[in-house]
C-alpha cells in the first residue's frame, strides 16, 4: 500500500475518533479516579471494573483508562485505542473505555444508579472483549476496522459478537446474560429496539451454549 493511501486512511480514522478522544472529561472523572499500576478507573465503578479485569489476565500489562464522558452516541460504553499510539507496537498500545454518564434508549434514561452491579460487570467485560479483539491487529488493520464498523451493519454484528464471545470465554458468561436480559426484559423498551439488540449481539441462548462449552473444557 502506498504511503499516500496509508496517510489518508490515518486521517480518516483520526477524524472519526477525534471527538471521543479529545472530549473534555466529565467532572465526575476529574475528581474521582483511582490509578492502580497501568489502569485508571473512576472510583464509583472500581469494584465492577476490577472484577471484569480479573477475568482477563492477558490484559494485565495493557494500559487501560476507564473514563466517563457525556453523549456517546448510540452506546452506553465504547472501547478504542488511544489515537497517539495506534501505530505503536501492539504491546505498547494504550486503550480507553468511555462510559456514558447517562444513556438514553428511546424515552428511557439509564445511568449508573439504575444499572445493577452484575450488569455493569457484563458491560465492562464486553468492552474488554473489544480490547482483546484490537490487541492483535496492526495499526492499518485498526484503521480498516474503524472504517468498516461505521459503514457496515454486518461488520458491527461480527465485531459485537466477537466481543461477547471473548467475554464468555473468559468466564463472564453469566454477567453477559445479565446484561442482555437487562435490556431484553425491560418493559419500557420497544420490541424493535430489543430485536435489534438480539440481532447484533449474541442471544442469551447462544451465550448459554458458549458457557456450557467453557465449563466442559
Amino acid at each position: 500500500m502506498t504511503g499516500f493511501l496509508k496517510r489518508n486512511l490515518y486521517i480518516i480514522f483520526f477524524l472519526l475518533l477525534i471527538p471521543a478522544c479529545y472530549a473534555q472529561p466529565s467532572t465526575m472523572q476529574q475528581k474521582d479516579s483511582l490509578k492502580f499500576s497501568n489502569k485508571i478507573v473512576p472510583d464509583n465503578i472500581w469494584r465492577e471494573a476490577y472484577i471484569a479485569l480479573s477475568h482477563y489476565p492477558e490484559l494485565k500489562e495493557t494500559p487501560i483508562e476507564f473514563r466517563f464522558k457525556k453523549n456517546i452516541k448510540k452506546s452506553f460504553m465504547q472501547a478504542q485505542p488511544k489515537i497517539g499510539g495506534i501505530f505503536k507496537k501492539k504491546k505498547n498500545r494504550s486503550y480507553l473505555i468511555f462510559i456514558n454518564e447517562k444513556f438514553k434508549i428511546e424515552d428511557e434514561v439509564f445511568d449508573l444508579t439504575t444499572v445493577p452491579s452484575e450488569v455493569l460487570i457484563g458491560w465492562l467485560g464486553h468492552e474488554l472483549g473489544h480490547i482483546m479483539d484490537y490487541r492483535d491487529r496492526s495499526g492499518l488493520e485498526m484503521l480498516w476496522f474503524g472504517i468498516k464498523y461505521i459503514t457496515s451493519e454486518n461488520y458491527i454484528r461480527e465485531a459485537e459478537r466477537r466481543a461477547d464471545t471473548y467475554a464468555v470465554n473468559h468466564g463472564l458468561g453469566e454477567h453477559i446474560i445479565a446484561t442482555k436480559n437487562f435490556i431484553i426484559n425491560h418493559s419500557r423498551l420497544s420490541d424493535t429496539y430489543k430485536d435489534r439488540i438480539q440481532d447484533l449481539y449474541l442471544s442469551p441462548e447462544e451465550i448459554m451454549v458458549l458457557i456450557d462449552d467453557f465449563h466442559s473444557r
